[in-house]
């Protein structure tokens, strides 16, 4: 016969002792509880109940009852523990106890779940109040009285197109050397487990918004309904226990592509189903084997790479079909893709005697006449664009930095043009291009005011015509002769039109650099002619 575990085979052997020494060995009772060290009720007891069943073998010829009477001969002792009082476990513990877990109640119906006495802090608590009693106890106490049962779910089945879910995760990553923390904002089908996902530097609206546009116009459509978990973004109020009201941002966003939006019960984010959980699963399987990258932008393509990957898998609950296979199925559901959505925060602001305007911490240039004057601020997750009377004026690439200063040197020219001293040491034109920077100190860098004034002049030819325009002129003049990169000279060559060369035109473009060659020689001496003189 195949004993119990270590621990019955400990207390069957015990008993086998007591019947072998009274039944084969012959001793008393008195004996066998000295030898034993147990009390003779306890010998008594087993004696008398193998004596019990001997009787009854002896006397039964019922093959079904005696199988049972010979495997009961060697059952492990049994204790009654029905009456017996809890030693620790007093009434007065109990009292404390149910004390605490009324507070829980009181707490809850409040809405103020997060500062529930969870089984440690009531244990934690009787200890302070002197009372001895083990951890485990006060558990099976409280499990007993509030007969915690598992939570059951409910096995949704989606049909194409109806239903989305959102929901933000966090991603810890070294961006150029230095630790961020990321939000990736997820949408994940109801339908197919497709999922679409976009990195951003935090959660304000404008990047909730812009998410939600990215992915309408990746999948084609609109979903008919969307699913959001209780953040701040989509729920403005919580009216009562189940009731919440939305976002005046959501409420536009869902009036203008027409879908439904239903938010999951309080501390319910499973309900949201495949979402809670496709957070982190994208977040493992994108960033934990490489979690270094030069830019957010470089991220968000690794990001983008490993969805296109994990959602054209195969998998057997599709019958073989990928959750690009569903999606694209699901498209002819989908609602009309409207034109993008306007997604911007808006704020006025005034400039200051710098020519700036500052958001959130960073500043942005704009055209320095405008200094004393209110703009309108347009905040994108990517831009900042700036109006003045509704006409752009300014536009800058979005810094998540803070007390950084973003500057467009050709903000700057009038007054530069008035103070062409200010150039040199001027922040604008610390931060002014590389490329730009390098032609100023191959070409107008003598410290004199003329070039000066030429280079402040070449800036708005740069404007007007683009960087790689001029570069390419500048390249060719200099070829020539490095006397012949003047601002006059660039300006006649980038004004030329020929958008496309011929070979007649390659002789004029030669014959009119030396042309300009001469002129520049005749202005060279006519310089030195006056030095002479003066």
């Amino acid at each position: 016969m195949i004993m119990g575990g270590e621990k019955g085979m400990v207390k069957l052997n015990e008993k086998a002792k007591i019947l072998i020494k009274y039944f084969v060995e012959g001793k008393s009772k008195r004996q066998i509880a000295r030898e034993t060290a147990r009390s003779r009720n306890t010998v008594k007891k087993y004696i008398k109940e193998h004596e019990d069943k001997l009787s009854r073998l002896n006397k039964t010829l019922d093959k079904d009852e005696i199988i049972p009477l010979i495997e009961s001969l060697v059952d492990k002792p049994k204790y009654d523990v029905s009456n017996r009082s809890k030693r620790k476990l007093t009434k007065e513990i109990i009292k404390e106890i149910n004390k605490c877990l009324e507070k829980n109640k009181k707490k809850k119906a409040q809405g103020n779940h997060k500062q529930l006495m969870k089984k440690i802090d009531i244990h934690d608590y009787l200890a302070s109040k002197g009372y001895d009693i083990s951890y485990s106890s006060v558990c099976r106490y409280i499990r007993k009285e509030k007969d915690e049962k598992k939570e059951a779910f409910i096995k949704q089945i989606y049909k194409p197109g109806e239903t989305l879910q959102f929901d933000y995760g966090e991603v810890k990553l070294k961006i150029n050397n230095k630790k961020r923390v990321l939000n990736l904002a997820l949408f994940t089908t109801g339908y197919g487990f497709y999922s679409f996902g976009r990195l951003y530097e935090n959660k304000k609206m404008e990047n909730f918004l812009d998410a939600h546009v990215k992915a309408f116009e990746h999948f084609g459509g609109v979903h008919n309904e969307i699913v959001y978990d209780n953040l701040k973004q989509a729920v403005r109020n919580f009216v009562g226990p189940t009731e919440k009201e939305a976002t005046e941002d959501l409420i536009k966003l869902s009036l203008y592509y027409k879908f439904k939006y239903r938010f999951c019960n309080v501390r319910k984010g499973n309900e949201k189903g495949k979402v809670e959980r496709s957070v982190e699963f994208v977040r493992r399987r994108t960033f934990s084997l490489y979690d270094e990258f030069d830019s957010v932008e470089e991220a968000n393509e690794a990001l983008i790479k490993k969805l296109n990957q994990l959602n054209s898998y195969k998998k057997k609950r599709f019958n073989g079909k990928s959750p690009l296979d569903r999606v694209n199925k699901e498209k002819e559901y989908l609602g009309k893709l409207m034109p993008t959505y306007d997604i911007a925060r808006d704020r006025e602001c005034r400039v200051n005697k710098y020519s700036f305007v500052t958001i959130e911490q960073n500043k942005y240039s704009v055209p320095d006449y405008l200094v004393g004057k209110f703009v309108m601020v347009k905040i994108y997750s990517e831009k900042i664009k700036i109006y003045y009377k509704d006409r752009l004026i300014a536009e800058h690439k979005r810094n998540y930095r803070v007390h950084k200063c973003i500057i467009d040197i050709n903000h700057y020219l009038e007054t530069l043009k008035r103070k062409p001293g200010a150039l040199k040491n001027s922040l604008a034109f610390e931060k002014i291009a590389p490329g730009i920077k390098k032609i100023y100190s191959n070409y107008y860098s003598d410290n004199s005011t003329t070039k000066t004034k030429e280079f402040i002049d070449l800036l708005e030819i740069i404007r007007e015509k683009g960087f790689n325009k001029v570069k390419k002129v500048i390249d060719k003049l200099s070829q020539n002769k490095k006397s012949m990169v003047t601002t006059d000279n660039i300006k006649i060559m980038v004004n030329r039109k020929s958008p496309v060369k011929t070979k007649a035109e390659d002789e004029i473009t030669q014959n009119s650099l030396e042309l300009l060659n001469s002129y520049n020689d005749v202005f060279n001496v006519k310089n030195t002619q006056r030095q002479e003189v003066c």
